[in-house]
Order: structure tokens, then C-alpha cells, then sequence
């Protein structure tokens, strides 16, 4: 009897990767909607995966469902899926995932009232019925309270964009005002500032400083980097031959002179209560000693005796609110334990897809299939081993509960190279807090604490990416992504890939370099807020346009009785015998190579052996030979 097949891996390998028969399966597809079995893909069951193995299968756009492995066939499919993955180290956090995590960390700080943006307030008061008329006095009385309600329970998120807009406006005022006495040529434009609240750690760094030199300690809430986009755009647009006066400008042109001089110059346009503007580094600080002046913020300038009776007056409404509805911080704990089976987690399945995919029936059984069936082999952690991260390498759930509720849960396999994103599900009630864009990040922080541990594991991978399917081109805003080149399996930044996907569905993606247009240049610097990007993360085909639905992608929820084997001719693969002699082929338990086969078990007639030498040369070709030889293949 031949040795089974070794893997990679040493000692971290538990167990061996089992497979049994391969096939083509046809679906029905769920994301164009087809009418008939359009989705085309590879197909076969594990018994027993190797954690290894399954990042192997994956890096040559492999998933699994349950103990089910498929491939799209990318050339035969209706929509050609493309394995996505992201650097998590180099992850770009765009406006639209900074606002998601700004609004849970509102709802944990109790500032954020579940009522106002839940699914059971879609038809709220302050929406007009049918039958009322436009100048219903009902109508805006609703109106006016909700908004009443909005601005007593968050003032502050109300009211910051406006605060900040009204700063960028009055630096560029001094911009306008300071630059009108200098020459420097009609070619010159001259940025707008953007003003940009200040991270905690940067404030802590600040007060810090300012300890040490026995400063008087000011809160720094806002800053603005203006100067050095103005230096910038005058160095490039003044010509090379400068006349005298230009000369004198960029001789004393500097991050630091601007900053400096605006800040003068907005002195003597007046101040801002309560604030105080600091040239610092060639950066515009704002510091506040006292947090007032957000709720002192009128929007022009007020007598200060005015403002503080106003503040007063704003401040005695939240007061009154806050004594009838008092806020109460809120916990969050994230726990990930390996895949079993938790009522708990179920009934909360049963809740999201009856509620988000409107399902009429969920059951236990297809449940336990789908998230609970695994084939990864589990490795457990060593000490002082840096190949394995604390939690092991298989199949987790990851669980995130709200004051110790259950809220959502993350499907996940860890890998050696990655934390590969499977399902998740969630509360619908909790659906305005955008909880998949909100686990996806949780998940690619997760990744980078982890590489802490097991330098091997950097990637997130996202499942699949489809570009026929508008909803499912969200993933593209988690950058910078690649994209998994469906023949030659290397890796393309989707920046690349993007121009050959707008032409074809399927492409070959490593032919980048061959198009005849010019090769795009790579803008990785700053994140993508596109509008295709604004379903939530895990999404499913759905026809809900909602975006607060936020739907999972179902990722071929396959049930073994409702899938269509396709065995194809054996005319149809062109591999050498060479390319299937070391599979190792398990026979009613007895293991052997394929080369050995008709030694151990006698003389194959020729019309069998033609048979399975099809089955095998399809398997190896789709499966890479390098796996093949080191997978054991289940002849059932």
C-alpha cells in the first residue's frame, strides 16, 4: 500500500485533507436572477481539511459551504466571481467606514437613541401618509419634533459639521485677505482649507507635551494643514523666471510663515469664542480650554452675554431630557470561539433570514450544513510558537454581544496566511448601525493584532468579488483589494483589474499589461466613497435596494439533494498521465497511489481505468497539481 499524501506545514498539520469526487455543479443563480441552472462550478466534499490545504484552495479561488468546495468556472458561469483579498496593514479606512465606527462608539456612549434610525420608525410620524395634505399643520408640527427630539439627545454630532464648515470658511477668509496684498499671478490658485477634528491620541500627545513645559494644558479639538497645500500649489504654478516680487514671496515662503500669518490675519477678522488659533509646525490648532464652544456655536458672532444665555437656555433643554431618558454607557464584547452548534446564535439566524432574505422557513438541519459543518481540521495554539495564533488555526464564530446580548456573528476561518471571512448574520433591529461594514473592520483589526502572533497571517480575505453584480461591488471600497487572476492565479490590484473587468465580466486579469489603452496609474492614497460601494459588507443578492438592509452574501448556501452533478467526457481534458500518477486515491480505507494502482489491486479493465484517469485529469487541473499530490481522493 502507497504512503497517503504529506502536506506542508510540520507540526502545526493535524489529520490529513480527505476529498471525495469531483464534479461540475449547476445553481441557479442568485445574483442575476437567472431562470434556469446558469451558475456553473467545480464541485467536491471534504471529509477532512488541512488548514494548509484549505489557504492552497483558496489562493486558487476555492470556498467552501459547510464541507462543500466550489469554483466558479469562470469561463461558462453567468457571473464570473473573483476571489478578493486586502493587505490588512495596509488597509485604508474610508469616510463612510470612520462614520460607521463613529456611530457605534455614539450608541455604546448612549448618544445615539436605537428608536430614531431603527427599521420599526421606517414609517414614522414624520413621514406624510397618502391621504394628509402637503400643508398639513400635522405635518410639520411631527417635523419640527423629531427634530427637536434629534438635536436634544445628539446636539454635538448635529451640530459639528457646521462648527467646522464655519471654520474652513473663516481660514479661507484670511487666505483671500492676506494673499490679495501679494503678487502672485493670475495662474496661482489657491486651495480651500478643510478643517479635521483631532484623534484622541494626537490630543494626549499634545497635553503631554504641553505638561512638560509647565503650559497651561488646552483641550486641542481642531486642526488644518492649509499651509502646506499652499506653499505647494504656489511653488508649482509660479513660473521659473519669477520677477522681483515673486522672488521675495517664495524666499519667504514657508509651512510655518503661512500658518503664522493667517493665524494674525484671522485676529483681526475676530475671534471665535471660546477658541484659541495657534500656528504650530505649519499646522492651524484650535484649542478649546473649555468644551463650550460647540454649544456657544450660533454661526456668526454673538455678544458673549448672549451666547452664554443662549447656552444656558440649550443646555437647561438637554438637562431636562437627559434627567427623563438618562444615558447609559453601553458594552461591547467580542468572543470567538470554534464552530459548534449555539441555540442562541440560531435563533438569531432564523430572526435575520426570515426578516432581511425573507425566508418563510429556516431549519436547524440546513443551518448546521451551511455555518456549523466544517472540514478544516482545528490546530491548536503552542506556547512560544509563532506559526499559530492564540486562537488556532479552523473554524470560529465570532460573537458580538451588546451589554451581553447577542447581536451578530462573524462565520470565520483562520488560516495561516489569513482570517478568510465566511457569513455573517445579525439583529435586524440593529440594522441602522450598519453591523456587517462595522464586523468587516473589527475583522481587519483582528488580522493586524494577530500578526502580532503569527507573522504568516496578514491577509483579509473578503470571499468573492463580482463585477456583473452592482450590489456586490462594494468590496472594491475596502482598500487597497486584489483580485485573483482566474488562470495564472497571481495577484492584481484592483486598480489594474478594473479597466479589463469594465470591458469583459470575465477576464483574464494578469493581461493588464497587454492593453492597448495606457495602464492606469495605481491612486491607493485615499479611499473610494463610490456609490456601488455603499451596500453593506457580507452582502447577498437581494432585491432590496435599501442600504440600511445591509445583506450577506449568501455564498451558495448548497444542500447536497438540490445539486445537479455534471460529469463531463473525458475528450474534454488534455492532462498527461504524468499530472495524475501521485494522487493518492482512498479505496474502501486502503490508500494508494494512482501509479500503484493496478499493482496492489490487480489488472483494471482499460474503459474503468479511461474513466477515472478523465475524473482524475479534471481534478488535478482545477485543483493544482501540487495539491492533487498531497490530497487524498475519496473514490466513493
Amino acid at each position: 500500500m502507497a504512503d497517503g499524501a504529506s502536506s506542508s506545514g510540520g507540526a502545526r498539520d493535524g489529520g490529513e485533507t480527505v476529498v471525495i469526487d469531483y464534479g461540475r455543479r449547476r445553481t441557479t443563480c442568485g445574483y442575476c436572477r437567472s431562470s434556469g441552472p446558469t451558475s456553473i462550478s467545480h464541485g467536491m466534499w471534504a471529509n477532512s481539511l488541512k488548514a494548509d490545504d484549505y489557504q492552497a484552495l483558496l489562493d486558487r479561488g476555492w470556498r467552501r459551504s459547510g464541507c462543500f468546495l466550489y469554483k466558479p468556472e469562470m469561463e461558462r458561469t453567468c457571473c464570473p466571481s473573483y476571489t478578493i483579498r486586502l493587505k490588512a496593514n495596509d488597509f485604508i479606512c474610508s469616510k463612510e467606514h470612520g462614520r460607521v465606527l463613529k456611530k457605534m462608539q455614539r450608541f455604546l456612549d448612549g448618544e445615539l437613541d436605537p428608536q430614531v434610525g431603527s427599521p420599526q420608525c421606517k414609517a414614522s410620524p414624520t413621514k406624510r401618509s397618502l391621504s394628509e395634505p402637503l400643508n398639513s399643520p400635522i405635518s410639520k408640527v411631527s417635523k419640527v419634533s423629531a427634530n427637536e427630539f434629534q438635536a436634544a439627545t445628539c446636539p454635538n454630532f448635529l451640530k459639528e459639521d457646521e462648527f467646522i464648515s464655519c471654520l474652513s470658511s473663516k481660514i479661507n477668509e484670511a487666505i483671500d485677505t492676506y494673499f490679495q496684498g501679494v503678487v502672485l499671478g493670475s495662474t496661482v490658485q489657491l486651495p480651500k482649507a478643510v478643517v479635521k477634528t483631532v484623534k484622541p491620541q494626537v490630543k494626549k500627545k499634545v497635553g503631554e507635551a504641553m505638561q512638560e513645559n509647565k503650559a497651561g494644558v488646552q483641550d486641542l479639538v481642531y486642526t488644518c494643514n492649509i499651509s502646506f497645500q499652499i506653499v505647494a500649489a504656489v511653488r508649482r504654478a509660479l513660473p521659473k523666471e519669477k520677477s522681483a516680487n515673486q522672488t521675495e514671496v517664495l524666499a519667504d515662503l514657508s509651512p510655518n510663515s503661512v500658518a503664522e500669518k493667517l493665524v494674525t490675519t484671522m485676529g483681526h477678522l475676530g475671534e471665535l469664542a471660546g477658541f484659541e488659533v495657534k500656528a504650530c509646525n505649519g499646522h492651524l490648532n484650535f484649542y478649546s480650554s473649555a468644551n463650550s464652544a460647540m454649544q456657544n456655536y450660533t454661526g456668526d458672532a454673538v455678544p458673549a452675554q448672549a451666547s452664554d444665555k443662549a447656552s444656558r437656555s440649550k443646555q437647561g433643554s438637554v438637562n431636562k431630557i437627559s434627567a427623563k431618558h438618562p444615558q447609559k454607557r453601553k458594552s461591547l464584547e467580542i468572543r470567538m470561539s470554534t464552530s459548534h452548534f449555539d441555540p442562541e446564535e440560531f435563533a438569531l439566524y432564523r430572526k435575520y433570514q426570515t426578516k432581511v432574505h425573507k425566508e418563510n422557513t429556516v431549519t436547524e438541519s440546513s443551518y448546521r450544513r451551511f455555518l456549523v459543518d466544517t472540514p478544516i481540521v482545528f490546530v491548536p495554539p503552542k506556547s512560544g510558537d509563532n506559526t499559530v495564533p492564540p486562537c488556532g488555526f479552523g473554524s470560529f464564530h465570532q460573537q458580538y454581544r451588546i451589554d451581553g446580548k447577542l447581536v451578530a456573528v462573524g462565520v470565520v476561518d483562520i488560516l495561516p496566511k489569513c482570517l478568510s471571512s465566511k457569513y455573517l448574520f445579525w439583529d435586524p433591529d440593529l440594522a441602522f448601525l450598519s453591523l456587517g461594514k462595522y464586523t468587516a473592520l473589527k475583522e481587519i483589526d483582528w488580522v493586524k493584532t494577530a500578526q502580532e502572533h503569527c507573522p504568516s497571517l496578514q491577509y483579509y480575505y473578503l470571499g468573492y468579488y463580482i463585477h456583473s453584480c452592482n450590489k456586490m461591488r462594494y468590496k472594491a471600497a475596502y482598500r487597497p483589494s486584489e483580485l485573483l487572476c482566474p488562470v495564472r492565479y497571481e495577484w492584481i490590484h484592483y486598480d489594474l483589474a478594473k479597466p479589463l473587468l469594465d470591458r469583459s465580466q470575465y477576464s483574464i486579469l494578469s493581461d493588464y499589461a497587454t492593453m492597448q489603452d495606457e495602464t492606469p496609474q495605481l491612486q491607493i492614497c485615499g479611499p473610494s466613497d463610490d456609490s456601488s460601494a455603499k451596500v453593506d459588507h457580507h452582502e447577498s443578492p437581494s432585491d432590496e435596494d435599501d442600504e440600511d438592509v445591509n445583506d450577506y452574501e449568501s455564498e451558495m448556501m448548497i444542500d447536497e439533494e438540490l445539486v445537479d452533478s455534471e460529469k463531463a467526457d473525458t475528450t474534454e481534458c488534455g492532462s498527461s498521465i504524468k499530472d495524475i500518477e501521485n494522487i493518492t486515491l482512498d479505496l474502501n480505507g486502503s490508500k494508494v497511489k494512482y501509479k500503484d494502482l493496478q499493482q496492489v489491486f490487480g489488472a483494471i479493465e482499460r474503459r474503468h481505468l479511461n474513466a477515472l484517469e478523465g475524473q482524475l485529469s479534471r481534478y488535478a487541473k482545477v485543483v493544482g497539481k501540487e495539491l492533487s499530490d498531497r490530497m487524498v481522493y475519496c473514490l466513493s
